[in-house]
Parts: C-alpha cells; structure tokens; sequence
C-alpha cells in the first residue's frame, strides 16, 4: 500500500514541481504511532524556503483531494530533505560527487555493508568512496544497483 501512494503522490507532484522549477528528491508514507505521513521532500540549487514548500503543500493537497488515493486520515508534510539528503538516483550520485556520503549496500563489500567517506566519483553505474579505517584510506567500489540506501553525511 504505501509503495502505491508514493507512486501516485509522485505522478501528481510532479508537474507541480516542473512549474515551480523544483526537484523531487523523495515520497515517503510512513506510520509513526497511530499517525500517518505523507512525506514529500523537495528542493533545488540553493536550497528551497518556506514560501515554496507551501505552495506545493497547497497545490498538492487540492491534487490529492481531487483523486483521493489514500483511504486512512494522514498529515502532509512537504520539506526541504535537510543537510543529510538522501541520494535515490544516479544524477544524486553525480551530483554530490566530492561530497561526503554515508551509503549502506544489500550484501556485504569487503565484509563490510555501510561506508562512510568521500565520494570520489560516480561512473558507469559505479560509486567509488574513499573512507577511513583507523588510520589508512581505503577505496571500495559500489554497483548502484547495490545500494539499499544513501545519504550525504555531515561531518564534523
């Protein structure tokens, strides 16, 4: 059910977010106790503000009242995703590469399923991340289509 209302959130949202110039960074229908959320994160080159998020709450809440895809009572939030954003699609990958990113993987890598580091880059469907061990650098090598989940990664 809730990979359903993400899909559909998403296809209302989007021409949405065209005329805004805004991306869609994610679309997440969660319960938290007994509240539901529709979560839609957006944002854009320099970052989004209030005013934007509200007017995508606004125009998105009158879309999904019109098609009613969501039987249970919910609240939606629409947000920037914040300084740990998560990274979903190659162009993320692209994007951010020089950045530091936390990325989980399916399977182990080397006996290891999280990295934390640099992104150094991002080709062929690969991402290449240097992250520490101790003392020493180490580089691994990740398919994409590993990958269970990402993020940038602040560090201090």
């Amino acid at each position: 059910m809730a990979q359903n209302v993400t899909k559909q959130t998403e296809t209302l949202v989007k021409p949405i977010l065209d005329e805004l110039q805004l991306e869609l960074v994610d679309v997440v229908f969660e319960k938290e106790g007994q509240n539901w959320f529709l979560r839609v994160y957006i944002d854009k080159e320099n970052g989004v503000d209030i005013e934007e998020c509200g007017q995508v709450s606004e125009k998105l809440s009158e879309k999904l009242d019109e098609t009613d895809p969501i039987e249970q009572a919910y609240f939606l939030e629409v947000s920037s995703p914040g300084v740990e954003r998560p990274l979903k699609k190659e162009e993320d990958f692209q994007k951010y590469t020089g950045e530091n990113v936390y990325v989980k993987v399916y399977e182990p890598i080397d006996g290891e399923k999280e990295f934390t580091g640099e992104l150094v880059e991002f080709m062929d469907g690969t991402a290449k991340i240097a992250y520490k061990v101790k003392t020493k650098t180490k580089e691994v090598e990740i398919p994409f289509n590993k990958i269970a989940k990402a993020h940038l990664a602040v560090t201090f």
